[in-house]
C-alpha cells in the first residue's frame, strides 16, 4: 500500500463513525465475520448488508440491502468478489444520489473494481481499495 493510500484511509477512518459492511458474513472465523465483529470496540456503528443473514450476526443488525440502512452511512465497507462491486458501487451512488451520504466505499484486501474508482471519483465519494479496514485502524489514533 503506498503511503498516500495509507494516509487517506487513515484519515477517512479516522473522521468516521457509522459503517454499512456489505457481504457480513455468519460464518466464524471468516474475514468478513470476524473483522466486522471487532470494529465496535474502537466506537464504530455498524450496520450489516447481507439477504441471507438478517436479522443479525452476533451483536450486528443485518438488512436486505443497502437501500434498508437507517443511519447515514460513512463507509461502505464490502467484502464481496471483485466481480461483484460495480453493482454494489452502482447501489451506492443512487442511494448517495438519494440521500446524500456514503462517504466512502472501501474495498477489503484483495478486491478492486477499475470501473468504480472512475464512478467514486466522478461523484466525489472517497474510494479505498484492496486495504483491510482491521490494519488501518491500528494506525488511527
Amino acid at each position: 500500500m503506498s503511503s498516500a493510500l495509507l494516509d487517506l484511509a487513515i484519515t477517512t477512518l479516522a473522521s468516521s463513525k457509522n459503517i454499512a459492511v456489505v457481504g457480513l458474513s455468519k460464518k466464524d472465523g471468516r474475514p468478513a465475520h470476524d473483522i466486522p465483529l471487532m470494529l465496535p470496540q474502537w466506537g464504530y456503528h455498524l450496520v450489516g448488508v447481507n439477504p441471507s443473514a438478517v436479522p443479525n450476526v452476533g451483536p450486528i443488525s443485518v438488512v436486505a440491502s443497502i437501500d434498508d440502512v437507517e443511519m447515514d452511512i460513512d463507509i461502505l465497507n464490502v467484502f464481496r468478489p471483485s466481480s461483484d462491486t460495480d453493482a454494489i458501487i452502482d447501489q451506492a451512488l443512487d442511494r448517495r444520489a438519494r440521500s446524500g451520504d456514503v462517504r466512502c466505499i472501501w474495498l477489503q484486501l484483495g478486491i478492486t473494481s477499475m470501473k468504480g474508482a472512475e464512478k467514486c471519483a466522478a461523484a466525489g465519494i472517497t474510494y479505498i481499495e484492496d486495504t483491510c479496514i482491521y490494519v488501518v485502524q491500528q494506525y488511527v489514533k
